[in-house]
C-alpha cells in the first residue's frame, strides 16, 4: 500500500494499486487514469480532501474509497470521463464520525459512461451531494446509494442527474435506499433529473422504510438477538459494495472491516 501524505499528481498504472491516506494537512490529489486499472484507496486520516481525477478515452478505471477515520470527513471531487471511458467510483462509508462529501462527473465525450456507487453505515451524519452531467450523446451515468440508518444517525443525499441539450442517445439512471431500524433515526434522499434532451432514457427510484417487521420477528425467534439481527441484516445490505473492485484478498479483508463495524455500532 502506498501512503499519501502530500499534494500529489498520481499517474495510474495498469492492473491494481493500493493508496492509504494517513495525514493531518489537507489533501489534494490529481489522478489520470491512462491505461485500465483497479485503485483502492484507504482514508485513515485528513481533514480535507480534493480528488481531480481523468480518464482518457477509451479506458476503464475504479476506484474504491474505505472510509477508516474516526473524525469528521470533507471531501470535494470532479472527474472527468472521456470518449468511450469507462469510470466506476464507490464509497465504503462504514466510519462511526460525520462526512460532507461532494461529486461531481462530467461525461464529456461520446460513449463515455460513470458508476457512482455508496454503502452508508451511519450512525452520524452523512450528507452527500452527487452530480452526473451527460454533456455528449451517447453517454451512460449511473447512481447506487445504499445506507442502513443506526440510532442517531442522520443521513442526506441529494443526488442529481442532468443531461444537457445535444446529449441525444443518453441514459441517466439512479436508485437510492436507505434502511432503518428505529423511528428516530432521519433521512432525506431527493433524487433529481434535469433532462434537456428529447431522445434520451432517464430513471429514479428512491426508498426509506424500516426493516420489515415480519423478517425481524422471524430472526429472532430462532434465538438471535435485536442487535444480532440489525448486524446481520445491515450486513447483507452493504456487502457487495466489496465486490467493486475484483481482488480476493482485498474482499475477504473488507468484508471482515465491515463486519466488525456493523457489529461494534449495532451493540452501541
Amino acid at each position: 500500500m502506498i501512503p499519501v501524505r502530500v499534494n500529489r499528481d498520481i499517474g495510474l498504472v495498469s492492473g491494481y494499486q493500493e493508496y492509504e491516506i494517513d495525514t493531518e494537512r489537507n489533501l489534494e490529489l490529481c489522478l489520470e487514469a491512462s491505461q485500465d486499472c483497479d485503485v483502492f484507496v484507504k482514508i485513515v486520516n485528513v481533514p480535507k480532501l480534493r480528488i481531480r481525477m481523468f480518464v482518457n478515452p477509451g479506458v476503464k478505471a475504479t476506484v474504491l474509497f474505505w472510509n477508516a477515520m474516526g473524525r469528521h470527513l470533507e471531501v470535494d471531487e470532479s472527474y472527468e470521463v472521456m470518449a468511450n471511458g469507462d469510470l466506476t467510483v464507490a464509497y465504503g462509508e462504514c466510519s462511526d464520525s460525520s462526512v460532507d462529501r461532494n461529486t461531481f462527473v462530467a461525461l464529456r465525450q461520446r460513449g463515455a459512461q460513470a458508476v457512482v456507487s455508496s454503502a452508508s453505515l451511519v450512525s452520524d451524519k452523512k450528507n452527500y451531494r452527487i452530480n452526473v452531467v451527460n454533456y455528449a450523446p451517447e453517454t451512460n451515468g449511473d447512481m447506487k446509494n445504499y445506507a442502513v440508518v443506526l440510532k442517531g444517525g442522520r443521513l442526506m443525499i441529494d443526488a442529481v442527474g442532468r443531461i444537457v441539450k445535444g446529449a441525444s442517445r443518453s441514459e441517466s439512471h439512479q436508485t437510492s435506499r436507505a434502511l432503518c431500524f428505529e423511528d428516530n433515526q432521519h433521512s432525506t434522499i431527493l433524487p433529481e433529473l434535469l433532462i434537456d434532451d428529447n431522445d434520451v432514457q432517464a430513471s429514479h427510484a428512491m426508498s426509506i422504510g424500516r426493516v420489515d417487521e415480519d423478517q425481524l420477528y422471524y430472526m429472532m425467534s430462532r434465538g438471535l438477538t435485536v442487535e444480532q439481527c440489525t448486524a446481520l441484516l445491515s450486513t447483507g445490505y452493504l456487502m457487495p459494495i466489496t465486490d467493486t473492485i475484483n481482488n480476493p484478498g482485498l474482499k475477504e479483508t473488507l468484508k471482515k472491516e465491515l463486519e466488525r463495524k456493523i457489529g461494534e455500532l449495532c451493540s452501541m
